[in-house]
Order: structure tokens, then sequence, then C-alpha cells
């Protein structure tokens, strides 16, 4: 049983930039596939960046891509969100989340079993 917990989520102007930590106990954390969410207001979860198995591997939703970065330290069983100029439309609680398969499978939020209880990310204009 993975869990884990965000923090770093916080509210900040547009431009500005906020790391996210996600920190998993449990059994063999450098075996999964690491990946954030959020969710806005009336909004469906979206998939917002995920990682593979030793960093080699990563993907972003188009919305994020170049501004944000996703990283993970295994020795720390820590999966990093770095997100860089910020935007009003990137207001959302994000979560972290963990998914036992490898990196071209995990590539919805039903593959993923584990997730956090969020962090809320709010971006002034």
């Amino acid at each position: 049983q993975v869990q884990l917990v965000e923090s770093g989520g916080g509210l900040v102007r547009a431009g500005d930039s906020l790391r996210l930590s996600c920190a998993a106990s449990g059994p063999i954390f450098s075996y999964y596939t690491m990946g954030w969410f959020r969710q806005a207001p009336e909004k469906e979860r979206e998939f917002v960046a995920r990682i593979g198995l030793g960093s080699s591997l990563t993907s972003y939703i188009d919305s994020v891509e170049g501004r944000f970065t996703i990283s993970r330290d295994d020795a720390k069983n820590t999966v990093y969100l770095q997100m860089n100029s910020l935007k009003p439309d990137d207001t959302a609680v994000y979560y972290c989340a963990a998914s036992a398969l490898d990196f071209p499978r995990a590539d919805s939020a039903r593959h993923y079993p584990y997730w956090g209880q969020g962090t809320q990310v709010t971006v002034s204009s």
C-alpha cells in the first residue's frame, strides 16, 4: 500500500513559481510511475505530468509543457512538480498519484490506484 502526501501549494501571482512535493511511504517507490493531476472548480480532474522509473521518461499536458517540470528522487521517496510562469488557469487542487504500470500504460487517471489528499494552488492575475 502506497501512501502519498502532497505539500507546497499556496497563493501566488501570475508569473510566479511554486514547487510541489509528494512524499511517498510504502514499498518500492522506485517501481512506480508517478503522476500529477489537477482539478479546478467545476471541472474534471485532468492529467498534468507523469514520470517513469529512473526518471528517464516524462510526459506533460500541452498547456504546461515548457513551464512545469516533473522530477523524482527515489532515495527520498519523493516526486516534485516545479511550476514556473504560473497562470490563473493553473488554479486547481493538485494531486499526486502512483501507478504500478509502466510509463506507456500509465496514461490516465484510471491507471493510478494510489492518490494523495491534494494541495491547493491558486494563481491570481
